[in-house]
Formats: C-alpha cells, sequence, structure tokens
C-alpha cells in the first residue's frame, strides 16, 4: 500500500516493535487513549462514549481517556480519512509521546468503509500513518472495543484466529430429513442464523443446534428437547454460540413445536450462559 505521508525517520525508528513491546510492559495496566475523529459519521463515537461508562468499565483494565495526543499512549483512529482531517491526524500522530500504538476503529477506520471511494476520502488510516491495531464492526459493539484494545495489548487472551473462506460455496446446506417434520422449519433456522451471526457462522451455528436436537430422544417434542439442548448449551465454550442456539431454541423452535406460547419452555440466555460466567 502506497502512503500519503511518510513517517520521519526519528518518529519511524521510535515506533519498531521492539520499543513498542517494550512500551507495553512498562507502563503495564495503564494505558492512556486519545480519540481522533478522522471524518466518522459518529457511530463508532456513540459506542466508545457507551464502552467508558460505569456498565462496561475499562479503568478495570487500566484504559482511560485524555484530552491530549501529548498524554496517551494510544490513538484511537475513527472513520475514513476526509481531506479535512488528514492533518488534524498528521499533528496528532506527531505529537503522541514516541512509541505510540495506533488503533484503527470500525469498517472505516479500517479500509474507508462505504466511504473508500468518495471524493473526499483517503481512504483508512493505514493510507495515512501506521497502524498497529484493527477493530472490526460498523460500528463495533463496546465490548468488542474493550476487548479488542485489551487483546493487542496483551491484557486479554487471543481467542480468534484469521479465517479464510474463499473457497466457501456459498449455498445453504441440503436437507435429506426435517428434524421435526416440516422442512420449513429448516429454512427458517438456517435465515435466522444468518441474522443472528453471518453466512459463514450461521452455518456453523445451524450445525451446532441441529447437533443438539438430534441428539434428543423426540425432537418434535419441546419438553423432552429443551433438556437435552440446555445440557448442550452449557457445553459450549463459545458463549456467543450458546447465547444463539437459546435464541434459535425460543424463535423458530418452539414455534414449529407450538409451544410459542410457554414460557416455562423458553431457555434463559442470560442465566445460562452469562451469569455462569
Amino acid at each position: 500500500m502506497t502512503n500519503l505521508y511518510e513517517v520521519p525517520h526519528d518518529i519511524r525508528h521510535a515506533n519498531n516493535l521492539e520499543a513498542k513491546l517494550e512500551h507495553l510492559k512498562n507502563i503495564k495496566r495503564s494505558f492512556s487513549v486519545y480519540r481522533i475523529d478522522c471524518g466518522s459519521c459518529n457511530g463508532c463515537e456513540i459506542e466508545i462514549f457507551a464502552a467508558i461508562t460505569p456498565m462496561w468499565d475499562p479503568e478495570r483494565f487500566g484504559f482511560k481517556l485524555v484530552a491530549n495526543p501529548r498524554h496517551a499512549d494510544i490513538l484511537l483512529c475513527t472513520g475514513p480519512v476526509t481531506r479535512q482531517m488528514y492533518y488534524p491526524l498528521l499533528r496528532a500522530y506527531e505529537a503522541a509521546p514516541d512509541p505510540k500504538i495506533v488503533v484503527a476503529l470500525g469498517a472505516c477506520g479500517g479500509t474507508g468503509g462505504i466511504f473508500y471511494d468518495a471524493y473526499s476520502v483517503w481512504g483508512g488510516v493505514e493510507k495515512v500513518v501506521p497502524v498497529d491495531v484493527f477493530i472490526p464492526g460498523c460500528p463495533p459493539h463496546p465490548a468488542s472495543i474493550i476487548y479488542g484494545l485489551g487483546m493487542a495489548l496483551g491484557i486479554i487472551e487471543q481467542k480468534l484466529e484469521k479465517a479464510d473462506f474463499k473457497n466457501d460455496s456459498g449455498t445453504p446446506p441440503e436437507v435429506a430429513k426435517s428434524l421435526v417434520g416440516n422442512i420449513l422449519f429448516e429454512r427458517d433456522l438456517y435465515a435466522e442464523s444468518k441474522r443472528l451471526m453471518s453466512y459463514i457462522f450461521g452455518r456453523k451455528l445451524v450445525d451446532k443446534f441441529s447437533s443438539a436436537l438430534a441428539r434428543s430422544e423426540d425432537p418434535k417434542n419441546a419438553e423432552i428437547s429443551a433438556p437435552v439442548m440446555i445440557e448442550a448449551i452449557k457445553a459450549e465454550s463459545d458463549p456467543r454460540y450458546a447465547e444463539c442456539m437459546a435464541t434459535l431454541f425460543n424463535d423458530v423452535y418452539l414455534k414449529y413445536t407450538h409451544k410459542k406460547g410457554d414460557k416455562s419452555l423458553h431457555l434463559d440466555a442470560q442465566k445460562l450462559v452469562w451469569d455462569r460466567r
């Protein structure tokens, strides 16, 4: 990628990998973050402001916002870099003490987002200054922001890995026989899974849910299947899949077993998944 800005030699030398790793080791659990709006729609800003509230309490990890880049360890950049914000971004980048960590937040910060080819936009943050961390999302959830920053700084263990799905066909899986005797159930299960977790991970969600339901002695009977699904949810290591499995049970499965109105069969994701962590 051809950058619009050439980082001065002294700044580039002071921000090599060894210097940044040493910096992170020295500051331990006290990180000062300066936010730079490079031309954002303010969606990411709303999530940042939500992330710093007592509900999410990022200061338990050592994060705090500062009002001046000269006091910052981390530059949190949002939005595509517009022509008007090109020089303010450079001034903030050069003003921040070396070594510094640059984070591109959101789809726009990473690539320019839907504005990448607009006449007034240069592109993502990396098109202008070197970026160390990318936090995707449009906009990222407060939990994603805290997780991304914590993982990048080594205070939260990395649990996500890059996956390549270039060879994926994108076609829905074939259903030989419906688990509940109605093929529309599998159709709605697949559609709701895609809505909850997108195409690729939605398909994995369908597989997890269907495999759990198939272990029931009578998948058509909600009373028999509910305990089986509860055990599967408790055994699921990823809380995101576990919560979505409970949602599929409540919103899709119970509808096709005509038990939608029976609140005693509804699975409480908060109690089953999040209260256990």
